[in-house]
């Protein structure tokens, strides 16, 4: 394989309403956007750092800098024998698992769609579609977030998902609970908003049947986590601590967590994701796709991802209204609460021209040498 060069650009696109989760709100999704060229053939990945480093240490300006002055360069003259080989030349060039992750996915992606193959098929994907979950951000008062609840149900969404912080908590599913009953599948989000000191005010939420509660310590706290598992009924999930197959195998070995929320862009990319998953299922732990406002094409390798057998829970793989009028790519639409899987070669999706050009903000080709 000859990479031929790598395009760097930065698209601004507006969110239908404001999502609010415990590190802050987003009204306009500011994506960085990586296109690799491979043997002529374009692949697209997306980077899915905030403009901020508040979900993670990993800032978009900040990945902008790394890839133009040092991932880029790394793989510079460099004959790549396939996609898997992105990760071991850039290991030696310490974190920054988001920017990479956009870099390998691009790259992936060309490589598949020059060979006819399916991102889905490549991973190991089992299904042809994938049930949707939809993230539900924090709001000013309950009845609000009460109606927002019932127009996703509405609309077919297989479960709920609630952001929730510190006074923002067990009114709101005691509330959703009455409104909509036992039988819905639904589930916390804290994004590390908690301490182990309220381990006795989360076991308040134990009486509600949750799925899970999603990340309530700090992500460096697994220790904490293992503590307050054996202190809740509730299943406790991780997400921003998981940042490879490492780090899940020591949270699953502490008790840490007993389910694993999986972002591909938080563990490096779509390969370490996949090892994340296997590992998972040798140990019976059940694994589920997080989201991060994704665009059309960060959306159609997360339902591919979605699509593997370890994957038992329904992911935060919405539709592409859910977060944007106009997406980069041709809509994804769900159908009886679910997400059909990309079949065509690569990501087997690709970005509109016209919405490419007008959502653009600026843009860098970076040549590769010889």
């Amino acid at each position: 394989m000859k990479l031929e060069g790598i395009e760097l650009r930065r698209v601004a696109m507006p969110l239908v309403s404001p999502f609010r989760t415990s590190f802050g709100t987003q009204t306009t999704k500011d994506i960085l956007l990586v296109r690799a060229v491979v043997d002529g053939v374009d692949g697209w990945g997306e980077c899915v750092t905030l403009p901020d480093p508040v979900y993670s240490a990993e800032y978009t300006d900040g990945a902008v800098d790394v890839l133009r002055g040092h991932l880029v360069p790394a793989l510079s003259g460099v004959d790549l024998a396939g996609a898997h080989m992105v990760s071991e030349v850039l290991a030696p060039i310490k974190g920054h698992r988001m920017a990479k992750a956009a870099v390998e996915m691009a790259v992936l992606d060309a490589e598949l769609r020059a060979q006819g193959r399916p991102f889905a098929r490549e991973l190991g994907a089992v299904r042809t579609r994938v049930p949707c979950g939809v993230s539900v951000g924090i709001m000013d008062e309950i009845p609000r977030l009460l109606d927002a609840v019932d127009a996703y149900l509405s609309e077919g969404y297989a479960r709920i998902k609630l952001k929730i912080e510190p006074g923002w908590d067990v009114d709101v599913v005691r509330a959703v609970r009455e409104r909509f009953g036992d039988d819905l599948a639904l589930q916390v989000d804290a994004n590390t908003a908690y301490t182990l000191r309220d381990a006795q005010h989360l076991a308040r939420l134990d009486e509600f049947g949750l799925l899970l509660i999603e990340q309530p310590l700090d992500e460096e706290d697994l220790l904490g986590h293992a503590d307050l598992a054996r202190m809740l009924s509730t299943p406790i999930c991780l997400d921003e601590s998981i940042t490879s197959a490492h780090t899940a195998a020591q949270a699953i070995r502490l008790g840490a967590t007993s389910v694993i929320n999986i972002k591909p862009g938080r563990v490096g990319g779509y390969l370490e994701a996949r090892r994340i998953h296997d590992l998972a299922a040798a140990q019976g732990v059940p694994v589920w796709c997080g989201g991060m406002v994704e665009s059309g094409l960060g959306r159609a390798a997360n339902i591919a991802l979605a699509a593997l057998p370890g994957f038992v829970l329904p992911g935060d793989v919405s539709v592409s209204d859910r977060f944007y009028r106009t997406d980069l790519t041709e809509p994804f639409v769900m159908r009886d609460g679910h997400l059909d899987v990309p079949q065509a070669p690569g990501l087997g999706v690709a970005p509109l021209p016209d919405v490419l050009q007008e959502v653009t903000t600026w843009t860098e080709w970076i040549p590769m040498g010889e």
